[in-house]
């Protein structure tokens, strides 16, 4: 699961770093606390142009499938097992050809023994964003005049997997974070998708997600820095 993360990178840098040709309006400010349904930074590959234009967009985090009725769902959509994303109908359109990076400074995670549950944050050893596999979708809200410029709605969901390694240690899935060779293939919206894909982007992930370094850190609460500050259990 990847239930809460942080962007601590503005726009401007993400842009760069993604070599993002366009950036869209009302991109999310740096966060150290997402929650799923929250508006995120995703980059992806418009194929209404030729050649695609690399974009970085503001998306809700918790995909909504073009078919949707209304914007909630019976289950959650903010992750999307890798598993079985291309046959599930909520997320095999977007693997066909609407795949997305998702930036991430880091991910909590929350180990459970009993009835406790201990937070960690998972991060890369060299300070930069990851990149995690994400699928969007473009969703029309039925309920919204036609003229309402809030009718589209963006939203996404980021790929899990099983964890394995030293993260398993705290819990049993991890996202999928991409190492850079591996972005522009799955961006390409002219790349079709299957689980064959996804498969392939999750063996591809594995020795970025058993380099990242984690640690223990207090109980989320507010949204700042001092949530990644390690816990010091030798103090508690």
């Amino acid at each position: 699961m990847c239930g809460r993360f942080i962007i601590t990178d503005t726009a401007p840098d993400l842009a760069a770093m993604f070599d993002v040709e366009h950036e869209g309006e009302n991109l999310p400010e740096p966060s150290w606390n997402i929650r799923p349904t929250e508006q995120i930074p995703i980059v992806l590959e418009s194929k209404r142009t030729d050649p695609a234009v690399r974009r970085l967009e503001s998306a809700r985090w918790s995909l909504i499938p073009s078919f949707a009725t209304e914007p909630t769902s019976k289950f959650p959509t903010f992750n999307a097992r890798a598993e079985t994303a291309a046959e599930k109908p909520t997320f095999k359109t977007s693997v066909r050809s609407r795949r997305a990076l998702v930036p991430a400074t880091g991910y909590f995670e929350w180990h459970t023994e009993g009835t406790v549950k201990t937070p960690y944050f998972i991060h890369s050893d060299d300070g930069l964003p990851l990149a995690l596999a994400g699928l969007y979708s473009w969703w029309k809200n039925p309920a919204a005049a036609d003229a309402d410029p809030a009718r589209w709605v963006l939203s996404a969901t980021i790929l899990t997997t099983e964890a394995q390694g030293p993260l398993a240690q705290i819990h049993d899935r991890t996202p999928v974070a991409l190492p850079e060779d591996w972005w522009d293939q799955w961006l390409d919206p002219a790349t079709e998708g299957d689980q064959s894909l996804v498969d392939a982007a999750v063996a591809a992930s594995r020795e970025v997600v058993e380099s990242l370094n984690f640690y223990q850190v207090a109980p989320l609460t507010g949204n700042g820095p001092e949530l990644i500050e390690p816990v010091d259990n030798d103090s508690m």
